[in-house]
């Protein structure tokens, strides 16, 4: 099981980004997928999940309004759109699967399970 994160970068606040994860090692087309952030000295957060079909998103209340959870199961890719950031949104995104695919490459936060190794993708917000 892989999930690797790309897209972030630093965005002045009001700014956007589009964040991706690539998946592989599983059938990510029947796969639950969310995104999680660790923001500097604060533990994980659940952002969004989305259901393999792709039309039953869900939010955190921080997110709600802003961010858009989406996904190609063609291309095995989770998206999450970010609009209107903050500097409160700062902090390093994983994407994870709910539920372990594979006790050997992933480790569980609660239900949400990342890649072993996995380094995530750093969003700075700052003017």
């Amino acid at each position: 099981v892989q999930l690797v994160e790309s897209g972030g970068g630093l965005v002045q606040p009001g700014g956007s980004l589009r964040l991706s994860c690539a998946a592989s090692g599983f059938t990510f087309s029947t796969t639950y997928m969310n995104w999680l952030r660790q923001a500097p000295g604060k533990g994980l957060e659940w952002v969004s999940s989305i259901n393999p079909g792709g039309n039953n998103p869900a939010y955190a209340e921080s997110a709600k309004g802003r961010f858009t959870i989406s996904r190609d199961n063609a291309k095995n890719t989770l998206y999450l759109q970010m609009n209107n950031l903050i500097t409160e949104d700062t902090a390093v995104y994983y994407c994870a699967t709910t539920g372990a695919i594979s006790d050997v490459d992933q480790y569980c936060w609660g239900l949400y399970c990342r890649t072993r190794g996995g380094l995530g993708t750093q969003v700075t917000v700052s003017s």
